[in-house]
């Protein structure tokens, strides 16, 4: 494949096992000596001139740069100052180590190129302007040789020379260095891993320096061994990589048509190792978790000091300012990895996206991905544990688990099932296995949602309303026994005693009492936070049952009494039946009893109830009318009064021939008390 040895020694032969030389030189030199930041050439020669390099400066010759430089040949020629001697480049990629190699090419002492420096000198070659035009065989054109024939053949070499890239930008991107190995590398993932020799991989221990050498590259073949390759050989190598280096990878792994599962286990299999607060059951504890430094934003680690493992790094407690640096790093990851989860349902687990949305929230993640990320849990949500679905309330909310996004979850996965009800293609299927498939999803989602109901009832803040709405989400046909919603709902009365009369019926409504087991109604017979009604109900409800049970079991017994002979004696029946069934039996029966009991003592109280009610109403009728009497005696009394005074100022204003007679008078009196037994 593309470790070939005949590949690997025409490379080894052509560039000298990773040297370069320049033939061409003007000054002797025996090599250079450091002192302290400093370099110096081993030459009878005295320097003339002086590169400064951050804290670093290289005391040089003019005439062997000039020879080979661009660059420098422009600074000096066009510098004001005639016999300029020093010059600072602190901007050069690569740093003082590239410019060192670069200048001992130009003194002609041989260097060695690994794939830990070849990306920092062909970036230091291309600043300094080392090309043809000044020499045939320039660094710039033993560089890109280098690259192209040698490292992007290796696997191992364009996993280092990526990770080496991390310091380089944006000259790593614009030399097109990261396009090149991200896409040799998603082509050696892709390609079939019979017969490929490895020069590399994270999963062996043997190899601890990246330099590319062809003798590792044939003691690791697993070809050699007698190895089964993994598929998933290459998810530690690429997990060493940076976020935005490892997208490129994964973009062109998609691009190569690799299947989607295993793209999935590679982002999950980076997103556990950059992400540590995104497993709960980590073997670090939570103090030794947060003494640990993972760095994925600036640093980058060296040639020889990489042995393709992530470096944890025990350091002192984070003040805030590397907190909130942690922070930004993470919600950086969390966003592109968002970005390129692929699209199919079940190419990642619903526990890792449920997981990965924890951590969203937590750190204000935007509002777009987080909506994107809660849509790729709605289209898998039967697969959900309630751990994983505690997810706490981080947004300024009452209450101390996310509710509101367990409701939006949910949602998701109900329009879910309807697009996947509706949708042409899943309509060619046989519509008994769609609804077959689709009802055992609803009900393990109804199962989830009542065991996440009984979870989060607890809380004391959690509204009444909050609860109704989420038990209501689903579907009747989606729950075939309420007994889980029936926990959640005595959890709740537990949780909020001062709940009032017409509260406690509103959420008892959400039940269904005909869907309760046996076990559910006989706690519920004798639960005193239920509303009398719903007791009832519940007892009703199961002697219905019982009486439908024992109907079909008579009329089974009449059945196979007619198709089989007609036991002797009760004794021979005992004796031929079962000691399991017999127990389950006397248990079942004892079970009626205690129930025609209890109902029979909800009845009777039932009735007092009721006489005590008529008692009251007959009580109540009573007062009515005695009010009503009084008040017509009263009123009649002061009619009379008033009658009667007027009576007295006529008689005392009319002459005497006017007053009427007593016959008169009490012909009057008869009319008038006449008038009033009418009204």
């Amino acid at each position: 494949m593309w470790e070939s040895e005949s590949e690997s020694a025409a490379a080894g032969q052509q560039y000298g096992g990773g040297v370069l030389t320049s033939t061409k030189h003007g000054v002797k030199t025996e090599g250079f000596v450091q002192r302290g930041h400093s370099w110096y050439v081993a030459s009878d020669i005295p320097s003339d001139f002086l590169v400064q390099i951050g804290e670093s400066s290289f005391h040089l010759h003019k005439y062997p740069l000039l020879s080979r430089s661009g660059k420098l040949n422009r600074i000096i020629y066009e510098s004001r100052e005639p016999d300029i001697n020093k010059i600072v480049m602190d901007d050069i990629p690569g740093g003082p180590e590239a410019f060192e190699l670069a200048a001992k090419f130009c003194y002609g002492i041989a260097v060695d190129l690994t794939a830990g420096n070849i990306s920092g000198l062909r970036c230091a070659a291309e600043y300094l302007e080392m090309t043809e035009d000044l020499e045939e065989g320039n660094l710039i054109f033993k560089t890109e040789a280098f690259l192209s024939y040698v490292v992007l053949s290796s696997w191992r070499d364009s996993i280092v020379v990526l990770k080496s890239c991390e310091k380089l930008s944006p000259w790593a991107e614009n030399l097109q260095i990261v396009r090149r190995c991200s896409e040799s590398i998603a082509w050696k993932a892709c390609a079939n891993p019979k017969g490929i020799r490895w020069s590399y991989t994270g999963r062996t221990a043997k190899i601890s320096s990246p330099r590319w050498n062809s003798m590792n590259m044939k003691d690791s073949s697993p070809s050699r061994n007698n190895q089964q390759v993994p598929p998933d050989w290459w998810f530690e190598d690429v997990s060493i990589l940076r976020i935005d280096h490892f997208v490129r990878v994964v973009t062109a792994i998609k691009v190569k048509g690799m299947r989607f599962e295993l793209i999935g286990a590679a982002i999950m299999h980076y997103a556990t190792k950059w992400l540590p607060g995104l497993i709960s059951d980590s073997p670090l504890q939570n103090d030794e978790a947060s003494s640990c430094s993972i760095s994925n934003s600036s640093s980058s680690t060296g040639g020889n000091s990489w042995k393709g493992g992530l470096h944890m790094v025990v350091a002192a407690p984070r003040d805030d300012a590397s907190s909130t640096l942690q922070a930004k790093d993470h919600r950086l990851i969390i966003e592109s990895l968002i970005s390129i989860i692929p699209p199919q349902k079940d190419s990642v687990t619903c526990s890792f996206l449920l997981r990965l949305l924890r951590m969203a929230n937590m750190l204000k993640v935007a509002p777009a991905l987080v909506t994107e990320l809660e849509k790729r849990v709605g289209m898998q949500f039967e697969q959900a544990t309630l751990a994983d679905l505690l997810i706490p309330s981080y947004n300024k909310s009452e209450t101390m688990y996310d509710v509101d996004l367990v409701q939006r979850l949910l949602e998701h996965f109900l329009v879910q099932e309807q697009t996947e009800t509706s949708s042409p293609s899943r309509q060619s299927f046989s519509e008994k296995h769609m609804g077959s498939s689709n009802l055992n999803a609803k009900a393990r989602v109804a199962r989830l949602v009542d065991s996440y109901l009984t979870e989060v009832s607890r809380d004391r803040n959690l509204s009444l309303t909050k609860f109704q709405v989420l038990a209501e989400a689903l579907p009747e046909s989606a729950r075939t026994c309420d007994d889980g919603l029936y926990r959640a709902i005595d959890s709740y009365l537990k949780a909020h005693p001062t709940l009032s009369e017409h509260e406690r019926k509103r959420l008892c409504r959400v039940m269904d009492c005909q869907k309760l087991s046996i076990d559910a109604c006989l706690h519920a017979a004798q639960n005193e936070r239920l509303p009398l009604r719903v007791v009832v109900q519940v007892l009703f409800s199961e002697q219905v049952k019982i009486s439908n049970a024992l109907a079909s079991s008579s009329l089974k017994g009449d059945d196979e009494s007619l198709n089989h002979p007609v036991v002797v004696n009760r004794k021979t029946l005992l004796e031929g039946t079962p000691q399991s069934f017999q127990e389950g039996w006397s248990s079942a029966k004892k079970d009626i009893n205690t129930l025609k009991f209890e109902l029979e003592s909800v009845k009777t109280k039932y009735l007092e109830l009721q006489n005590d009610m008529e008692t009251l109403q007959k009580q109540f009728d009573k007062m009515i009318l005695k009010q009503k009497h009084s008040s017509a005696w009263s009123s009649g009394w002061k009619k009379l009064t008033k009658f009667t005074k007027t009576t007295n100022v006529e008689n005392h204003d009319v002459p005497p021939h006017q007053i009427p007679t007593a016959s008169e008078e009490q012909n009057r009196r008869t009319t008038r008390r006449w008038r009033n037994s009418i009204s």
